[in-house]
């Protein structure tokens, strides 16, 4: 007999009695019991899933509280986890998440849930569900943005996204720009229909889209993308002792002289959709080599990317084909931190 408390939900079209069960047999592991936590958690729980663990190994604290409504005051000091947990009748698992750890907190989930705003975590999850099979539901929420994605098995990774992990010193956190807690609300509770349209199998989840939002502009938009190309991704990349970097202060100065200069983006073509220095030309590193003819060979080319690396490849390809070329040190965002902060980052 149909349970009352899921009555209006199993009246959707391709819900049913058949996907209720399916919620109930679902095994849902959310890493991440914060503001996005907060929101995808009581979700989930109320929705009927079956085993619901929580992974977490922080504690809360007072600057907690605007956005991270499963806690209250009485909760400050106590493991996340823990507190989650049995308010919501799930399983707590007091751990953090690394390469090491990964495979056995991940092994037998239906669906993972990546609710952290620790990147070394994202990788390591990433790594954990492509090689078990296991979809990935991710998001993340800082100032007044957030986004949401889908990584599921043979479809586009978290890491075709950043195939490099960006630089610790260049990333905003929320204790350093703040967020809005309403983002977190919104962000969360995507998080939580992807999952359960996962589970479920109705609608067309997020894999290999990116769900942006802005509540400043109170816009949403989708920006699609495939795997990409062998870019590096044990972050372990060194500079290439040959190339020539140029900051990214001394190429502002180089354009505002008005030097007869080709800037070649050789990031992908929803990252430009993001952001882009004007002028600039787009060839993804991927298809750079059966490109470079359409670029002048008597031009001198400054190559950038999202942080530096993959420029650092395109020039070596461009110079091996005898173009005088550089490559822009710290990428677009070291462009939007040291010249122009309205170029928005990523």
């Amino acid at each position: 007999m149909l349970d009352a408390r899921f009555a209006r939900q199993v009246r959707l079209p391709g819900f049913g009695q058949a996907g209720q069960e399916r919620l109930g047999a679902a095994r849902v592991v959310v890493v991440g019991a914060g503001g996005l936590g907060s929101a995808i958690l009581p979700t989930l729980a109320a929705a009927g899933v079956g085993d619901l663990v929580i992974v977490d190994d922080d504690r809360v604290e007072t600057t907690n509280l605007h956005r991270q409504t499963l806690y209250g005051a009485d909760d400050v000091g106590a493991r996340k986890a823990e507190v989650a947990a049995a308010k919501l009748s799930a399983t707590a698992v007091v751990e953090r998440v690394t390469n090491a750890s990964a495979p056995a907190l991940v092994a037998g989930a239906t669906v993972v849930v990546d609710g952290t705003d620790d990147l070394d975590a994202r990788y390591a999850l990433d790594d954990a569900c492509a090689a078990a099979g296991i979809p990935l539901v991710w998001g993340s929420a800082i100032g007044f943005t957030g986004q949401v994605g889908v990584a599921a098995p043979g479809a586009p990774r978290w890491r075709d996204l950043f195939p490099r992990r960006p630089d610790a010193g260049t990333l905003d956190t929320c204790e350093t720009v703040g967020v809005l807690p309403s983002v977190c609300t919104t962000v969360g509770g995507a998080m939580a229909s992807e999952v359960l349209k996962l589970l479920i199998g109705i609608g067309a989840p997020l894999v290999g889209r990116v769900l942006v939002f802005d509540a400043a502009a109170a816009t949403v938009r989708e920006i699609a993308y495939g795997a990409a190309d062998d870019q590096g991704t044990s972050g372990d990349e060194g500079t290439m002792a040959d190339i020539e970097e140029i900051s990214p202060a001394e190429t502002a100065e180089v354009l505002r002289s008005g030097a007869d200069v080709t800037l070649l983006d050789v990031r992908e073509p929803w990252e430009a959709e993001i952001a882009a220095l004007p002028g600039s030309v787009l060839i993804p590193l991927g298809e750079l080599p059966d490109r470079i003819g359409e670029l002048d060979v008597d031009r001198p080319v400054i190559a950038y990317c999202h942080g530096g690396v993959r420029s650092l490849r395109a020039a070596q390809a461009l110079q091996d084909a005898g173009l005088s070329v550089k490559s822009m040190a710290g990428g677009i965002d070291g462009w939007s931190r040291t010249v122009d902060a309205d170029v928005p980052r990523y």
